[in-house]
């Protein structure tokens, strides 16, 4: 009999031990699983990379899109056998080059609708592994381990294709752009066709200011020079008044990155808007920086000299 009691004393204390190493592993397993999804939500998935990236697909889907060709210049040889450089655009049937813009343009509203969904889904699956970390028991985790090692996997992948759409992409055309007979029996050149992305021209807001009848703008291209660039500041009244002022606005084009609007109302407000000047190649433009100034009134004291236009 107490040889059985021994006996039974021993398989307790051994099960005690063993379910002990069972718990202390599961809590290990759990401890080096959920460190990898937190290194990963800090690392690979951050807050922080997310806003970075927020910020660049909203700053993407305010450029302008153009078509770039290249080359730019041909070599070709007149009657008396002289070789002239010939603008690209001198050759390509317009009516084909318009049927590239149109896909341009097509091509311009997939890759930023794509930018947005896989955004959507980097922070959708970002809200899921947090939630997994902070809310799930152990049990519940360690149960759930392959579907979040999967999700993880998934994740990865998206942000990698994520990334390589912002890549600028070649157009392909099935039609040939320049003719035989455009270049005289020379050999068709190799066009290419890319889709570039140029910065949103935007006010700056602290060098715009309107006086009694006149307002001063400046403007400018983040991390871009535009030297020979053309501008388009438009300007009208928020509010209209009296049948005298119905239709007051204007426009005015520069090659300068400020402007002085003259011939205001004063004591009303205004809002300018300033864009680039619409050139051939230009595919896709649905945003342009506006401000509202209001000049001053003409019961308030003597205004400032107006500077010269």
């Amino acid at each position: 009999m107490n040889v059985n009691l021994n006996e039974c004393e021993t398989n307790s204390e051994n099960t005690v031990h063993s379910t002990e190493e069972q718990g202390n592993a599961t809590r290990r397993r759990y401890a080096e699983r959920s460190s990898l999804v937190r290194q990963y939500l800090q690392s690979d998935l951050s807050l922080h990379l997310l806003e970075i990236h927020q910020k660049k697909v909203e700053l993407l889907k305010k450029c302008c899109y153009y078509i770039e060709v290249l080359p730019t210049f041909l070599i070709l040889r007149d009657q008396n056998l002289l070789a002239l450089p010939t603008s690209i655009f001198q050759v390509i049937d317009p009516w084909k080059f318009q049927r590239v813009k149109k896909m341009g343009r097509s091509q311009t509203e997939i890759h930023l609708q794509l930018l947005t969904h896989l955004l959507e889904e980097l922070q959708r699956g970002r809200e899921e592994l947090v939630c997994y970390v902070e809310t799930c028991d152990m049990v519940t985790f360690l149960s759930k381990w392959d579907s979040i090692k999967q999700r993880m996997s998934d994740l990865s992948k998206i942000m990698n294709n994520f990334i390589s759409v912002q890549v600028s992409r070649r157009l392909y055309t099935k039609h040939r752009l320049v003719s035989c007979a455009d270049i005289r029996g020379s050999k068709i050149p190799d066009i290419r066709l890319f889709l570039c992305a140029k910065m949103p021209v935007m006010f700056d807001r602290n060098e715009s200011f309107a006086h009694k009848n006149w307002a001063h703008l400046k403007w400018s291209i983040e991390n871009q020079e535009s030297p020979h660039e053309q501008f388009e500041l438009h300007f009208k009244l928020v509010k209209r008044g009296t049948q005298a002022e119905f239709g007051h606005c204007g426009l005015v084009t520069r090659t300068t990155n400020t402007c002085v609007v003259q011939g205001l109302l004063p004591d009303r407000t205004y809002e300018f808007m300033i864009r680039r000047a619409e050139v051939y190649t230009l595919v896709y433009e649905v945003w342009h920086d506006t401000i509202t100034l209001t000049t001053k009134s003409s019961q308030v004291g003597a205004a400032s000299h107006s500077p010269a236009g």
